[in-house]
C-alpha cells in the first residue's frame, strides 16, 4: 500500500511540471498574436441580398417580364447568374433594388438563386404558372396516415380506399379506419361504411363483383376480427365482412353454441400477399407474391382450434366464388400442386380483354421458360409464347397502367434497355408486348421514375425520385408528350416526394380535367399532403 502510496504522489508530481513548461513555453512565444486568424482567405461581403421577406418572388408563365426585389445587384452588373429553380433566366435590366427577368420556358416553380463570385445567395420561391395545380377545392387535406395502395370508383360516385393506414382526415376517433375507407368524390370522409376494425394487415386492391358484393386482397389474416380471410375475402355492399354460419366439432355438448361458428363466406385466400384480383367466368384470380393456396376444414374444426388445408401454389391463383380452389388454372395434377410460377416477385399485373394476364416485377422466367421481369400468361395460367417482350427489360420493373382508351402499356422502373432497344426507366408498349417506338423516353438524373401512365388526353404523367429530363429540371414530377418529350406549359410544378400507386382521371369541382393520385404521396408542388390529391389538367 506504501509504494502504490507513493508511485500516486510520484505521477502528480511529473503532471504538475508538464502542465508548468508548457505554460513557459506559450508565454515565450511573439506577443504579436495568439495564432492565424480563423477566418483568414474569407471573401468580403458583396452587400447582395433579397428584398422579399416573405415565401413568394413572383408568378408568371414562361416568356412573361418578372421583377424581383434585390438590393446591392447594380455595382455587378453582367457579372452575375440568376436562377429559377436552378434553370437560368435572362436578366433584362436591373437597378440597385430591382431585377428585371424573363420567365424561361422550362422553368418549373422553386427557389430563387444569384450566383456572384463564387457566392450563391438563396432567395424565395417564384412560381411558374400553368396547366398542372393543386386542385384547391378537394376537400383531403389531411389525407391518410399511411399507404393508400389502391382507388375504387363506386356507383353512386364515392371512392373506396384501400391501403395500410389508421386514420383518415382525423376521423379514426369517431369509427375504426384501419385499411379501409369510403370518401366523397371530393375527398371527404363519407360515414356509412361498415367494416368495423378493417384488417389486420394491409389492403391492396379491390374489385366489384356483378353481386353487388366487392373482393379485396391483400396480406392479412382477418376482416372486422374474424379469422380466416387470408390474404383474400368478400364484403357486402356496405362493406361489412361477406359470412356464413357453419358446423364445427363441439368438444362441450352441455354448451350447444360450441358447435357453431361465424366465418368468411369465402373459404380460400393465400399463403403470402394478393396484389390484383380479377373475375372471370364466376372464378376469382389471384396474383400476387404468395407461395400456396389455403382453407378451412370447418367440418374437423373447433371454434379454438382449426384445420387448414394447404396447397403448394406461386404467384398465381384461381378460386370459385365460394373460395375452392380451382385445379384447371395452373396447376400440376399429377403433383398436386401449382407449376413453378415465376422465380421472383411479381410487383403489378393486368387483364387483357381476352383474359389472359400480363405481369411484372423482379423475375427471369415462368414455369421455367425465360421471362425477363415481364411475363403474359393464358387462360389456364400457361406461358404464352406468343408475347413480343423478346429479352423483356434488363431491370426490375416497378410498375405497369394499361390505357383502355389509347391501347398504351406503360411501364417504368429500374430498367435501362427493353428488348434491347434503350429506355431509362419509362417505356410504351404495344397490347401485344412489343415496344411502341413513337415514345422515345430521354434520360434521367438523380433517381429513377416509380410510375408512368398515359392518360386518354395522350399525355403522360411520370413519378419517381428523378431530378432531371433530359437535363431540365423536374423534381420528382412531369407531364410529357405521346412521343416523350416535355408538355409546354404543364410542367410548372415545384418539388414531388413520395411514390405514386394508382392515379384516376376525373375532374374539379369546376368541371376541369383532373387526376386523382393515391400511394406514398407526401409532397406535391413543394406542398404537404397526405398520401392523396387532386390535380387539374388545364
Amino acid at each position: 500500500m506504501i509504494l502504490i502510496y507513493i508511485k500516486q504522489v510520484k505521477i502528480k508530481r511529473l503532471m504538475l511540471l508538464l502542465m508548468v513548461m508548457a505554460t513557459v513555453t506559450f508565454s515565450c512565444k511573439k506577443k504579436d498574436g495568439i495564432g492565424e486568424d480563423p477566418y483568414g482567405g474569407g471573401k468580403m461581403p458583396l452587400g447582395v441580398s433579397f428584398a422579399d421577406s416573405g415565401e413568394s418572388a413572383g408568378s408568371g408563365i414562361p416568356g412573361d417580364q418578372a421583377t424581383i426585389k434585390v438590393r446591392g445587384l447594380l455595382a455587378y452588373q453582367g457579372k452575375f447568374e440568376f436562377f429559377i429553380n436552378e434553370i437560368k433566366t435572362e436578366v433584362t435590366s436591373l437597378t440597385d433594388s430591382t431585377l428585371n427577368i424573363v420567365v424561361p420556358p422550362n422553368a418549373s416553380s422553386g427557389g430563387t438563386t444569384i450566383v456572384l463570385d463564387g457566392q450563391t445567395f438563396f432567395g424565395p420561391k417564384f412560381t411558374i404558372e400553368g396547366k398542372v395545380s393543386l386542385d384547391p377545392t378537394f376537400k383531403a387535406k389531411n389525407g391518410s396516415n399511411g399507404t393508400i395502395a389502391d382507388i375504387l370508383l363506386l356507383q353512386d360516385g364515392s371512392y373506396l380506399l384501400m391501403g395500410s393506414f389508421t386514420n383518415y382526415q382525423e376521423k379514426a376517433a369517431a369509427a375504426p379506419v384501419n385499411g379501409i375507407v369510403k370518401i366523397t368524390k371530393d375527398g371527404e370522409f363519407a360515414a356509412g361504411l361498415k367494416a368495423g376494425k378493417g384488417t389486420d394487415g394491409v389492403l391492396y386492391t379491390a374489385i366489384p363483383l356483378q353481386s353487388g358484393k366487392f373482393m379485396v386482397g391483400g396480406s392479412m389474416n382477418s376482416f372486422n376480427g374474424r379469422l380466416g380471410a387470408s390474404g383474400i375475402t368478400r364484403l357486402n355492399g356496405d362493406g361489412s365482412l361477406d359470412t356464413m354460419v357453419v358446423d364445427l366439432i363441439n368438444l362441450t355438448p352441455l354448451f350447444p353454441k360450441n358447435g357453431l361458428d361465424t366465418v368468411p363466406a369465402f373459404n380460400g385466400g393465400v399463403l403470402g400477399t394478393v396484389n390484383r384480383i380479377y373475375a372471370v367466368d364466376n372464378k376469382i384470380i389471384t396474383v400476387g407474391r404468395f407461395v400456396g393456396y389455403r382453407s378451412t376444414f370447418y367440418e374437423r374444426s373447433t371454434r379454438l382450434s382449426k384445420i387448414v388445408d394447404f396447397t403448394p401454389m406461386n404467384a398465381f391463383a384461381r378460386m370459385k366464388l365460394n373460395g375452392t380452389l380451382d385445379s384447371t388454372y395452373n396447376f400440376d395434377k399429377a403433383n398436386k400442386k401449382g407449376y413453378p410460377g415465376v422465380n421472383g416477385m411479381i410487383y403489378e399485373s393486368h387483364m387483357q380483354p381476352d383474359h389472359k394476364i400480363i405481369a411484372v416485377g423482379a423475375f427471369t422466367n415462368y414455369n421455367g421458360s425465360p421471362a425477363k421481369n415481364i411475363v403474359r400468361v393464358d387462360t389456364l395460367g400457361a406461358f404464352d409464347p406468343t408475347f413480343r417482350s423478346g429479352s423483356g427489360a434488363d431491370g426490375d420493373i416497378l410498375s405497369m397502367v394499361v390505357n383502355k382508351v389509347t391501347g398504351s402499356i406503360m411501364i417504368s422502373g429500374l430498367f435501362k434497355n427493353y428488348n434491347g432497344v434503350p429506355a431509362d426507366g419509362v417505356a410504351m408498349l404495344k397490347s401485344d408486348g412489343s415496344i411502341d417506338p413513337a415514345f422515345k423516353f430521354g434520360a434521367l438524373t438523380g433517381g429513377f421514375a416509380t410510375h408512368a401512365i398515359q392518360l386518354n388526353s395522350g399525355k403522360i404523367l411520370v413519378s419517381g425520385t428523378f431530378k432531371t429530363y433530359n437535363g431540365i429540371v423536374r423534381q420528382g414530377f412531369m407531364v410529357l408528350n405521346g412521343d416523350g418529350s416535355l408538355a409546354a406549359n404543364y410542367n410548372n410544378t415545384g418539388v414531388f416526394e413520395g411514390s405514386v400507386f394508382k392515379v384516376i382521371e376525373t375532374t374539379s369541382a369546376l368541371g376541369n380535367p383532373a387526376v386523382i393520385m393515391v400511394g406514398n404521396i407526401y409532397k406535391f408542388d413543394s406542398q404537404r399532403v397526405g398520401n392523396i390529391v387532386r390535380i387539374e389538367l388545364k
